[in-house]
Formats: C-alpha cells, sequence, structure tokens
C-alpha cells in the first residue's frame, strides 16, 4: 500500500499478536475506501515521540491503543467527552490535520455489543484484571444496571479503586480468593494470551447458566474458555469485542460504517490468520 494514502493503525508493547488491521482493511476493502490500518510497536518510553511524530504526518487518521498504553495516553490528549472521569482509560484517538489528540473509549460499547446481542439480564459478575480494559468493562457493566461486581487482581487496592471510580460498591478480590458464584465471568487480563500464564480458576461455583467471557483472542480458545465450554456454560471469546470495538472506531477513522453484515466471513478470515 502507499504511504500516501491516510491511514490509522494500532499502537502496543508487545503488537505483533494484533488481528485489528485484518479487521480495518477488510472493511476498507469491502467498502472501496481508499485508506489502510496498520500496526505499530510503540514503547512505554516512546509515547510522547511516537505523538509528536504522527501529529505532524497529514495522512495520519489517528489510532487504537492496546495494552500498556490505555491508561498513559490521556496524558496527551483532549477529552471532550469526560472519559477520564468516566472510565478511566481510553483506547482509540483520533486526529484532524491542525486540530487536537481526541481520546475515546470504544471497548466499553465493543465489549456490551454480545452482551446485548443475547439478551443477558444478569445480576452479578466478576472481572479479572484492573488495567485499562477492565476499566471499560467495569463501566459496560455498571451502565447495565450490574450491581454486584467483584474485580480480582494482583493488588487488590487497585482493584478497589476502579470499584470507587465507577460508584460500585463492589468487592476487590485477591488472585488467590475463591471464585464467587456469578451470572458473568470476565477476563480482562492479558492472562491466557499467547506468550502468558493461562487464567486457572476453579469455575465450579458458578450456576449452570453463568456466562464466561474472555477478552483475550490470541489463542481465541483459552484455557479458560475450554473450561467453560466443558462445563456447558456461555463462552464468548474474545474477536467479539475486538470486532465490536473496531466497528466504533472505524466510524471515527474513517467517517464510515463498517459492513457488519459480512462478520462471519471476517471472522473465518481472522481465523485462518491464526
Amino acid at each position: 500500500m502507499s504511504n500516501s494514502l491516510p491511514y490509522a493503525e494500532v499502537i502496543g508493547d508487545p503488537i505483533a499478536h494484533s488481528k485489528s488491521p485484518i479487521i480495518h482493511n477488510f472493511w476498507l476493502q469491502a467498502l472501496g475506501i481508499e485508506a489502510e490500518y496498520r500496526k505499530t510497536h510503540v514503547t512505554p518510553q516512546g509515547l510522547a515521540a511516537y505523538f509528536l511524530e504522527r501529529r505532524a504526518d497529514p495522512d495520519w487518521l489517528g489510532c487504537n491503543v492496546t495494552i500498556p498504553h490505555k491508561i498513559a495516553v490521556m496524558d496527551y490528549t483532549d477529552d471532550p467527552g469526560g472519559v477520564r472521569e468516566r472510565i478511566g482509560a481510553m483506547n482509540t484517538i483520533a486526529c484532524e490535520t491542525g486540530g487536537p489528540l481526541v481520546g475515546t473509549n470504544t471497548d466499553a460499547g465493543g465489549f456490551l455489543q454480545p452482551l446485548l446481542r443475547d439478551k443477558w439480564s444478569g445480576g452479578s459478575a466478576v472481572i479479572v484484571g484492573a488495567g485499562g480494559a477492565a476499566r471499560a468493562i467495569l463501566f459496560a457493566l455498571a451502565s447495565l444496571g450490574v450491581a454486584d461486581i467483584a474485580v480480582m487482581a494482583r493488588d487488590p487496592a487497585k482493584a478497589q479503586a476502579l470499584l470507587d471510580r465507577a460508584g460500585v460498591a463492589g468487592r476487590a478480590l485477591a488472585p488467590d480468593a475463591p471464585l464467587p458464584a456469578c451470572d458473568l465471568l470476565v477476563n480482562a487480563s492479558p492472562l491466557g494470551m499467547t506468550g502468558q500464564p493461562p487464567l486457572t480458576l476453579d469455575l465450579s461455583p458458578l450456576p449452570a447458566g453463568a456466562s464466561v467471557y474472555d477478552i483475550v483472542y490470541a489463542p481465541l480458545e483459552t484455557p479458560l474458555l475450554a473450561a467453560a465450554r466443558a462445563r456447558g456454560l456461555k463462552a464468548i471469546d474474545g474477536l467479539e469485542m475486538l470486532i465490536g470495538q473496531a466497528a466504533l472506531a472505524f466510524d471515527i477513522f474513517f467517517d464510515a460504517q463498517p459492513p457488519r453484515g459480512r462478520d462471519a466471513e471476517l471472522r473465518a478470515l481472522l481465523l485462518a490468520a491464526g
């Protein structure tokens, strides 16, 4: 692709595993839009220089943000939607030539899409992790009116801070705490991702109608999801949130609605990519 095309990208550390370019470029091609979407490795130390360089590039439309930058990028962006206060993490940054960097969060909306589609109506949830994705997911669940939410994290004080920010009177749990009975278990941590230790939890406390949602998508079938399926529980894989949040970001970057009627074809393409 020509470097003169308008482009957006995803940044993170690591970034090689990202499937976002497959998604966005599939949609761009389907819609005949002359633009491209890339992935770029950016370390925490290189974040300031990255934004300085990109803001000078008239072809740059913005970026998606993945681990570990979702909190740090807030230092570089304007926040007209109050995302800092409401969620405390950003995953989408848009830029118009000569204008400010505007940050928002499409993780929350992307996370909710499969739950809303399935008409999920549970009253309790456990979130594993306390990073940027967990912040968006906690906000999303609170917006659905889920009042009984526990956050399980290596640092229970950080988990409690997330609950306090969201105004949820939930519980902060240590990683070795027994899993409470809940209607929805969400892995919002990197555990289970390729190169990371697996998330090993005893799922026996979960009721028969519970759902297990793992936002990790490399690999797609994580040990957690395999354990959930073995128990006959509803399993929601990481491509659901990945595609959902990408669709919202695509509209921001390219001012077009992606062709969601081709999601089955897109999933097949993502699975073939490994």
